[in-house]
């Protein structure tokens, strides 16, 4: 046995093999050592590989939920709702309030109940508020109130990502976990696009309709029940394959008395006020974009170019990720502000004004490179985190002593939880940047966005980057 074997496993206190049994799937994990090499190579890689894997479609589909009134709403009008634009504007804004509010719960209930169960009981509920929206969206008499209910259950699916966030990085040892959650947030964050990009085809599928078309001014017919019906039995198989194939890992259950000492940490605030400039802008523009090109721009499809953004957004927190782990989250989160600052700039300079059209392509490009750099910013910022808290909990213990074992366990345990707690903060994105726009002048919330960067390159550069940083990540 390696001597890094030998301490791995003294810090541990494991003093004999661990059950082969307890790997196999649907069994609960009570041995677990990421960071001792000799157990990651022959098991801890592949069952976290296994688990990371059947988590990322249930996150996926369960952004598709949390984001299908972005494109459902741009349809309400064209089939008879007599809703206002504002309305609109709010009925894609609301899933961000339940959204970001649920997420709270979902970080701190997820490891204490285990991956397996939550991952299973969290997507089969979203079957309810999906089959609700497939009847509501038929009947045009449907009140306004009843929408906004619809939404707000909706909502529930974006909580997902906080209890999978957290759950996965308890999976994985220190110099992957950029990497893992990268994959598994920004694969998640597909659902975003996903349901941009196949809503507007499914809707016109006469063969998938369950119910009654709409017809539009036109005189064509739609099928708006589609967008929510098609993902229920979706949301069935992928429950029984999580309930069935992940694995509740004990170690990471913690109670909430011991994780509420994460309030107590700035940099749990700090990291917080970060991710809500990447993140909140990701998913903020993302449900705003539809129907800010509609009414911006209405010449141009919404179903052609909405989905893209969010696309380049989700596969950019992968990459960025496996940057971070490479040169540093902190440069990167810095360079990733940057970006999104020059790019919303470029947005406003393209936006039309008086008699000025604008431009169209311009005002596209721009966007798609804030939503690059927001995705980028995201996985730099998830791998600041576990790096700052083990820089503040493990400095000056020695490797392989009792302290240094505990302190790596609160490490993760507080990573853990503030990983979660800054994804439900942030996803309050969601509905404050559609309620903006919803509220003031498009051009005033653009400068606004930019201000609100340039706070965070400061607060990246002090607490992170600079030679002499309080926590250099």
């Amino acid at each position: 046995m390696s001597i890094a074997t030998q301490e791995a496993r003294s810090a541990t206190g494991r003093t004999q093999a661990p059950d082969p049994a307890q790997y196999r799937p649907g069994r609960p994990i009570t041995d677990w050592t990421p960071e001792d090499p000799s157990f990651w190579q022959s098991t801890g890689k592949k069952v976290a590989t296994r688990n990371l894997w059947i988590a990322v479609p249930a996150l996926l589909v369960a952004f598709v939920v949390w984001q299908v009134w972005s494109i459902t709403a741009t349809n309400l009008k064209d089939v008879g709702f007599g809703f206002s634009q504002s309305q609109l504007f709010w009925l894609t804004a609301v899933p961000g309030i339940t959204g970001g509010t649920a997420r709270i719960f979902y970080t701190f209930l997820g490891p204490r109940i285990g991956q397996r169960r939550f991952t299973a009981l969290s997507t089969v509920v979203l079957i309810v508020p999906l089959l609700w929206l497939g009847f509501a969206v038929q009947d045009t008499s449907t009140s306004y109130t009843t929408m906004v209910a619809i939404a707000a259950l909706c909502g529930i699916g974006g909580a997902n990502f906080s209890s999978s966030l957290a759950n996965i990085g308890f999976f994985y040892p220190k110099q992957e976990k950029g990497n893992a959650t990268g994959i598994n947030g920004g694969l998640g964050n597909l659902g975003v696009s996903v349901v941009q990009l196949l809503t507007p085809i499914l809707i016109t599928s006469s063969v998938l309709a369950i119910g009654a078309g709409q017809k539009k001014a036109n005189g064509s017919e739609i099928y708006l029940q589609n967008a929510a019906f098609v993902w229920v039995p979706v949301l069935i198989v992928l429950a029984a394959i999580a309930w069935f194939g992940q694995n509740d890992l004990k170690v990471a259950s913690t109670p909430f008395s011991r994780q509420k000492i994460i309030f107590k940490r700035k940099h749990t605030w700090l990291m917080t006020w970060l991710y809500v400039g990447t993140f909140g802008s990701f998913i903020g523009f993302a449900a705003a974009l539809p129907l800010l090109i509609k009414t911006t721009f209405p010449a141009y499809s919404v179903a052609t170019y909405a989905w893209m953004g969010p696309a380049l957004g989700a596969l950019a927190r992968w990459a960025g990720g496996w940057i971070a782990d490479k040169l540093g989250g902190a440069r990167v989160t810095i360079l990733s502000f940057v970006g999104m600052a020059a790019s919303i700039i470029g947005v406003i300079t393209f936006l039309p004004v008086g008699s000025d059209q604008g431009s169209f392509q311009g005002f596209f490009l721009c966007f798609l490179a804030a939503f690059f750099f927001s995705g980028v910013g995201n996985g730099s910022t998830f791998r600041q985190i576990p790096v700052i808290f083990r820089g503040q909990h493990l400095k000056g213990l020695t490797e392989g002593t009792p302290e240094h074992a505990a302190a790596l366990k609160q490490t993760e345990m507080e990573s853990g939880a503030v990983t979660g707690f800054t994804a439900a903060i942030a996803a309050y994105g969601f509905f404050f940047i559609p309620a903006m726009f919803a509220n003031f002048a498009v051009t005033s919330a653009m400068w606004g966005f930019v201000g609100f960067y340039a706070s965070c390159v400061v607060v990246a550069w002090w607490y992170y980057a600079r030679q002499g940083a309080e926590a250099p990540s």
